[in-house]
Parts: C-alpha cells; sequence; structure tokens
C-alpha cells in the first residue's frame, strides 16, 4: 500500500520555470520578484501595505518592533499555536500571556481575550487556526479602547476568508507564512501586511539591517550612494527565487481551495455519520482553506457517546494503514521553555490531548480520501 503522507505541497513545472528565470537574470537576492510578489499579494488580501519576509516568525517580530511592544510589556497569545507565536513576544522582551481558546474553532475569543489582559498589555496576536478565521472585530472591540494593538497571525490563513473579505484585511497589521505545511509556499518565507503606511516603511528598513538606503537602489546606482544606520535591524530577508515560486503558487490559490474545501466536505459527511468523533467546521463569520483538517476523538466515557478507541489508538490505526497523521496543535504552556504554575486553559489542554489531523492536500486523490475514511469507520459505530 503507497503512503499517504498528512500533507504535501503542490509544486509543478511553473515554480521551476519561474525560478530558472530568476537564476538566468542574475539577480538572486531580494529584488524586483519580491517588489512584484508583495504587489499581488497585498492586491488579493486587500492589505494596503505588504512586505515580504525570511518567515511568518519574523513578519511577527517585525510586527511587535513596529507596533511599539517594548521589554516589559504583556502580549496575550493563544497557547493553542505553533510555538513561534509565543517566542515572538520574547524576542521583543515582552512576557507572553496564555489565553484559553474557544473549544469549537481553537481560536482566540472576546472573553478569553478579556480574561488574559493585565495592565501591562500592550498587543494581542490572534491565530486563524488551521486556517479557521478569527473572529477579529470581536477581538478588536476589547481591544481598541484601550489602545492594545491586534496582531492577526494568519500564517495559515491565506485563501480564508472573514465577513466576506480575505482574513486579515480588516487587521492594522498582520503576518503569513509561506511554509511547506502552508498552502501557498515559497519553501521558506512570510509576509507582513499593515494598513499603516508608516508601519510598512519601517519594516521594509528593519528586514533590511535598518539600511538607510535599500540593497535593491544601491545596486541600480552607478555610484552607490552612502547609506547610515539610525537603529539595529535585522537580516529578514526574501530572496527572489522564494517570490517567484510564491508568484505561482499565488496564481493557483483559488484552485487550491477549492479542492481543499472539496475535500473537506467529503471528510465532515464521513465524521458526521461516526459517534465519538467531531470535525473542524467554517464558523458562522467567515470559511476556512482548510489548512489543517482536525478532528475531535472523544473517549469511551463521554456523555455524547464516545469513539471505540482514544486519539492514540486512532493514529496508531491511520499508521498501520500507511496514513500519516499528526496529533493536534501543541500547547506551548506545557512545553518547558514556558510551562509555569498557575497556568489553567481548559478548553486549550482538551482540544491538544484530542484532537489529530487527517491528510489534506490538493493532489489528494478520491480513492486515498476513501482509505483514510475507511479506518475511521472502523473504530466507530455509525449514525
Amino acid at each position: 500500500m503507497s503512503r499517504i503522507n498528512v500533507m504535501q505541497p503542490w509544486l509543478g513545472e511553473e515554480e521551476v520555470a519561474a525560478v530558472t528565470e530568476v537564476l538566468r537574470s542574475g539577480w538572486v537576492a531580494q529584488g524586483p520578484r519580491v517588489a512584484e510578489f508583495e504587489r499581488r499579494f497585498a492586491d488579493s488580501q486587500q492589505a494596503a501595505h505588504a512586505v515580504a519576509t525570511s518567515s511568518c516568525t519574523t513578519a511577527l517580530h517585525l510586527a511587535l518592533v513596529v507596533a511599539g511592544v517594548t521589554p516589559g510589556d504583556d502580549v496575550v497569545v493563544p497557547s493553542f499555536s505553533f510555538i513561534a507565536t509565543a517566542n515572538a513576544a520574547v524576542y521583543v522582551g515582552a512576557r507572553p500571556v496564555f489565553a484559553d481558546v474557544s473549544p469549537v474553532t481553537g481560536n482566540l475569543t472576546a472573553a478569553t481575550v478579556r480574561e488574559a489582559l493585565t495592565p501591562r498589555t500592550t498587543a494581542v496576536i490572534v491565530v486563524d487556526q488551521g486556517g479557521v478565521p478569527v473572529d477579529l472585530d470581536a477581538i478588536r472591540e476589547v481591544c481598541d479602547p484601550l489602545d492594545i494593538v491586534v496582531i492577526e497571525d494568519a500564517a495559515c490563513g491565506a485563501g480564508s476568508t472573514y465577513r466576506g473579505r480575505p482574513v486579515g484585511a480588516g487587521a492594522e497589521i498582520a503576518a503569513w507564512s509561506f511554509h511547506p505545511r502552508k498552502i501557498l509556499t515559497t519553501g521558506e518565507g512570510g509576509m507582513l501586511t499593515t494598513s499603516r503606511e508608516d508601519w510598512a516603511a519601517r519594516a521594509r528598513t528593519l528586514r533590511e539591517h535598518a539600511m538607510s538606503v535599500s540593497a535593491a537602489d544601491r545596486h541600480a546606482s552607478l555610484v552607490s550612494p552612502p547609506e547610515s544606520y539610525d537603529e539595529v535591524g535585522f537580516n529578514f530577508r526574501m530572496t527572489d527565487l522564494q517570490a517567484a515560486v510564491g508568484l505561482v503558487q499565488l496564481s493557483r490559490l483559488p484552485e487550491v481551495v477549492a479542492r481543499r474545501r472539496e475535500l473537506a466536505a467529503g471528510y465532515a459527511k464521513a465524521v458526521a455519520e461516526i459517534d465519538g468523533l467531531r470535525a473542524v467546521a467554517d464558523p458562522a463569520w467567515g470559511t476556512s482553506n482548510f489548512q489543517s483538517f482536525w478532528i475531535e476523538v472523544a473517549s469511551t466515557g463521554s456523555t455524547t457517546g464516545g469513539y471505540g478507541m482514544d486519539r492514540e489508538g486512532l493514529l496508531s490505526a491511520l499508521a498501520e494503514a500507511g496514513i500519516s497523521a499528526r496529533r493536534g496543535i501543541m500547547a506551548a504552556h506545557r512545553q518547558p521553555a514556558y510551562v509555569s504554575e498557575g497556568v489553567v486553559l481548559p478548553a486549550t489542554e482538551h482540544l491538544t490531548d484530542s484532537t489529530l489531523i487527517l491528510p489534506l492536500f490538493h493532489q489528494l486523490s478520491d480513492s486515498e480520501q476513501a482509505r483514510v475514511i475507511g479506518v475511521l469507520r472502523q473504530g466507530g459505530v455509525r449514525r
């Protein structure tokens, strides 16, 4: 039996041709392809400004810096997220304060954010977890009157929608990932989008060592103008090689999202017929790109009817059938880097312990999906 991966990027000859063209141009570092990718990504996400970076983590780092978060501040973050969300706060000397999430969506809510605010809170990082759009407006209603900036970690969000617009469109500032696990990939890479021109301008400077004259401008001039460094910057640049891949990937995004939603609907239909399983779904305020399709496995002692095995047992059954699945999203507050006494997040801990991510990628065939569903049915009772 052939292996079914949990995720597989969709790359083809168009990406090969795009990279080859860049190599032949002689300009492989940050240059015209990056600038074009920024323009086109901003258009696609209805953002005023876009700044390409080396990763989503560096985009989050820059977002906190330009938003004015300083050492000693508190930044509210979900524990139910990849560790980079919390790490970004530490990079600027702030303290990540973990908030719980909705047990249904896996995202922060206005209520969980309000409970986590402290007198030192200057920013909140919200996450579109697995592509499920966070209810940004409700959280901004809590934070905006307090002058607390809301940063949207849209690492998984390209192609998802919120209230009829792309996720991130209503954020003052957002960060995006193009890691191979994401549905739009450049290998590694990220993007910062913002509605504020001053934040975008500073982010562009900071990502390039805070040089007063960009590398592109220096290269274009026969006599390079002198540059100055008014503050300590970073090397957070994207290459034209990556941007060339990103431009091809961006052109495919609607097709990719449509296929993922089709596959997600197939999973959802099957899961709805099996006792003890619950599938992630679109919230009332938007649509998911289903960057990750996760299911919750109810224990046999559940009052709503349990599944025939626990999460670990189902993972083993899938593996025996040649199917690669993954445990659900991590709980950062349990990790050695962040573990501390007194942090209790019931919904986060339940979802981390009871969910798993099923295979979902553009090339997944109907027969392969049927194999996955077959294993799910073997462990449960059909309704």
